[in-house]
């Protein structure tokens, strides 16, 4: 594993981009380049939508070698390519290889490195808008790119059994083992959607991760009869960050979590490796309050 080493930087110029599918709306230039102009540097940040250049996810890898032949210093990988680029990078940190999913890419000395700030970004999010949650039994919808980094997260804080809900039974069961190669036998197992109604009846909390919420895939994951007051819900989904799943959590009385937090915190640390600079979180969680319309993300 290559060492990952970040010292304070003398450069202030930055060309930094995000590779996924509809990403239009994404808020992860505004975010990156406020803090940076607030840090007095000159920091572009460029959308490369897959969509828009009508490649699919497969070209993840030409585009990652085309932004390092070009000058970019890093990149970030959304959905669906975050478990594609790891075969076209030269190395990847140690939380990006135990997770099997990469979202930022750094090149250092012509070399492209593997990252993964999706995991800690959750953790930093779940640590301080839930604090309290009970963590006995939690169930997670998805076993994506996304979804690896949030259950190492949620077993990283501390729940006792995590259940992978997804509709591709074997990938679900890909991650529910790997997950118990990494923490221990038994503390996680996968499921398909038809077993939500009785384990949703029976869990702590939900963490959601799939795109379905997001601007361009509206909706419920579940039908909405399967929450209970009892639980707490979390989401990864940020744009909007009042998802309809939230909404109907909230209005039923459940503890939730939008994917804000989330979206700041992993951006945080990209931003870090990306510059070698201390990004001010307090300052992108009022950024992304303000960027979304919405007060409900607390600074």
């Amino acid at each position: 594993m290559p060492k990952v080493s970040n010292p304070v930087s003398s450069r202030d110029s930055y060309l930094v981009g995000l590779i996924g599918s509809g990403i239009g709306p994404s808020l992860s230039p505004a975010l990156h380049e406020r803090e940076a102009d607030r840090q007095g540097l000159r920091y572009l940040y460029r959308l490369i939508d897959i969509d828009d250049l009508g490649v699919g996810p497969e070209a993840v890898g030409d585009l990652v070698r085309a932004a390092r032949d070009l000058g970019f210093d890093g990149l970030n990988i959304t959905h669906p390519c975050k478990q594609l680029v790891i075969e076209h990078l030269d190395g990847l940190a140690p939380q990006a290889a135990a997770l099997g999913a990469v979202n930022t890419v750094v090149f250092e000395d012509g070399r492209a490195i593997g990252h993964n700030t999706d995991v800690t970004g959750f953790a930093a999010s779940f640590a301080r808008g839930l604090p309290d949650a009970p963590l006995e039994k939690v169930v997670q919808l998805g076993a994506g790119g996304a979804g690896a980094a949030v259950a190492h997260a949620t077993l990283t804080l501390g729940a006792e059994h995590v259940t992978v809900v997804d509709p591709m039974p074997d990938r679900a069961t890909d991650l529910a083992t790997s997950l118990n190669r990494h923490f221990g036998p038994g503390r996680a197992a996968a499921a398909t959607p038809d077993a939500l109604p009785v384990l949703l009846g029976a869990a702590d909390g939900v963490v959601h991760a799939t795109p379905t919420g997001m601007a361009a895939h509206p909706g419920l994951p579940f039908a909405a009869e399967l929450l209970h007051p009892a639980l707490w819900v979390a989401e990864v989904v940020y744009r909007p960050l009042e998802t309809e799943l939230l909404r109907v959590a909230r209005e039923l009385g459940c503890a939730t979590l939008d994917g804000g937090g989330m979206a700041v915190f992993q951006a945080v640390d990209a931003f870090r490796l990306f510059t070698g600079r201390e990004p001010d979180a307090s300052r992108m969680l009022a950024d992304i309050a303000e960027l979304a319309g919405v007060a409900g993300v607390r600074n």
